[in-house]
């Protein structure tokens, strides 16, 4: 080997770049330069084939977030063998929606457990879970992503803030209740985790989660398996199709080997055993389209008008917390009003934790696509400079504190910021989604709660400690209703009320609040 120095002038400042280029003279266990690449096809002819040594008791790890990047066509596959192909354990995000997603095999019966982060939209399993009819394992989403990367990692296990101090801590959520429902008692318990005091913060001890089988649905995809995704359909995909012993994924598009930038590749080839075309057309769950006109607030009851006024309130209130530059993330409901009253020239980066940083408006029917949703499943687009990622880095950033703000609901705060927003036992189900891992980090990310002061009959939702099941403990920073705004003190556990709405008193405060507050010597309004 010998080297050879180059110098090369910059045309900036003259100044002199010493290059040095390393050859080697011999060349005895490389491969040839004129090797040509291994092509040998990974392409089934159909999907029905690809699926047809897929076993009872499986694990599914199914792709897709919504309905954005659903392997419909496998899935439709798989459901045809629904009578000899039984006992299948679903893992992802969601449980489908009527007939797509796991929601086919719901329908076809060949589920007995779903591990999911927010499977309550799905009427249909939210109903068999509650009846004791099918067995659940609910997981935090950002957990569920990285329990999947952990083992396509060779990680078995890994420790995590998010869920520490709650019921995920506790496994005290079910698995299963008996036929019945809760009333009839608890079949399967819940899963206790191991926790752990690391630099002064509680963590939980998550297992990796093993998937024999995943379905992913990619938009273009070569011959050996490199594949793009498209927009924010990537999603819980790529640590899926890098888990599994078996990856199928379905291809919008199949192109010749080679026709794929590798700057462009999502998911290389080595993690993808089969290819089948797709050939179900892409859904839209929640169609949201900008108002082209304001809405004529005289066609809705005085209820709804009142309550539409109400949480707009909420929200401008909201919107002053919010800086010039932030990067921001909005939980579903009525944190997403808040960029409406953003003081002028303040300008955001929304993150959606299905893997969106720069979310943008809600689209016009020209703009509307259906591999571009939000975290609440409605359809969305992008801002120059914005940029996409799986679930797994979506929830790193998360995690690690680089949201500068979180605002979610709540059904319950306490007056030390514990915050509950997921689930009522027994009655309802919609899911933890991603609210644990936003609320885990609360030293970086600022945690805002915005909610109606009380619940319906007036029974007070800011309490002394909360009755539902934790979200995160000692995690809220702010709390903004109809009526006023608390700075919370999360070390000493106590309420600052900072600020009252035009013409409440401190008085009605104190009765629609079931915990004790101290008063801002400099008490605001708005």
């Amino acid at each position: 080997m010998y080297a050879q120095v180059y110098r090369a002038r910059l045309a900036s400042n003259r100044a002199t770049l010493r290059i040095s280029a390393f050859v080697s003279t011999t060349r005895k266990y490389s491969v040839p330069a004129d090797s040509p690449a291994p092509t040998k096809s990974k392409l089934w002819n159909s999907a029905d084939d690809a699926v047809k040594d897929i076993k009872s008791g499986d694990t599914l790890l199914c792709g897709g977030f919504g309905l954005a990047g659903i392997p419909d066509t496998l899935l439709g596959a798989l459901a045809k063998r629904k009578g000899t192909v039984k006992n299948l354990t679903g893992v992802s995000n969601n449980a489908g929606s009527g007939d797509s997603g796991l929601g086919k095999l719901l329908n076809t019966e060949q589920l007995s457990k779903v591990v999911a982060s927010y499977p309550g939209g799905n009427k249909k399993f939210e109903t068999l879970f509650l009846q004791g009819a099918i067995s659940m394992e609910l997981v935090p989403q950002g957990t569920l992503a990285e329990r999947i990367r952990a083992h396509a990692a060779g990680i078995p296990a890994f420790f995590t803030p998010t869920g520490a101090n709650t019921a995920v801590e506790e496994g005290s959520i079910p698995q299963r209740y008996n036929e019945g429902g809760l009333a009839n008692g608890i079949a399967i318990p819940g899963i206790p985790k191991e926790a752990r005091e690391i630099n002064g913060r509680r963590y939980v001890l998550e297992p990796s989660i093993a998937g024999d089988v995943a379905f992913i649905r990619a938009w273009k995809v070569d011959e050996v398996g490199n594949c793009v995704f498209r927009y924010a359909s990537q999603n819980f995909s790529t640590p899926m199709a890098k888990n599994a012993k078996l990856t199928i994924v379905e291809a919008e598009n199949i192109v010749p080997v080679g026709s794929i930038s590798p700057n462009a590749i999502h998911l290389p080839g080595i993690y993808v055993d089969r290819i089948v075309p797709a050939t179900t057309e892409k859904t839209i769950e929640i169609v949201t389209l900008a108002q082209e006109s304001s809405v004529d607030e005289s066609l809705l009851s005085p209820e709804k008008a009142a309550a539409q006024a109400q949480r707009r309130y909420i929200a401008k209130r909201a919107a002053k917390e919010i800086k010039d530059g932030y990067y921001v993330n909005l939980g579903i409901g009525m944190p997403t009003l808040v960029p409406e009253f953003l003081e002028k020239g303040v300008r955001v980066w929304l993150q959606s934790e299905n893997g969106i940083l720069g979310m943008g408006p809600y689209p016009t029917k020209e703009q509307l696509d259906a591999d571009l949703i939000n975290a609440g499943k409605e359809t969305v687009t992008l801002v120059p400079g914005a940029s996409l990622f799986d679930s797994s880095e979506s929830f790193a950033m998360i995690r690690g504190g680089h949201i500068d703000v979180a605002i979610l609901g709540a059904m319950e705060v306490s007056q030390a910021g514990d915050i509950a927003n997921f689930m009522i036992p027994g009655k309802m189900l919609k899911g933890i989604g991603g609210a644990m891992d936003l609320v885990s980090n609360p030293e970086k990310t600022k945690v805002i709660v915005v909610m109606e002061h009380t619940a319906k009959g007036g029974r007070p939702k800011i309490l002394k400690q909360c009755a539902l099941p934790l979200t995160g403990a000692r995690t809220v920073s702010t709390i903004i209703t109809e009526l006023a705004v608390f700075d919370v003190d999360r070390v000493a556990g106590e309420l600052m009320l900072i600020d009252l709405a035009k013409g409440v008193t401190v008085e009605e405060v104190r009765a629609k609040t079931a915990c004790d507050f101290k008063v801002a010597s400099n008490l605001g309004t708005w």
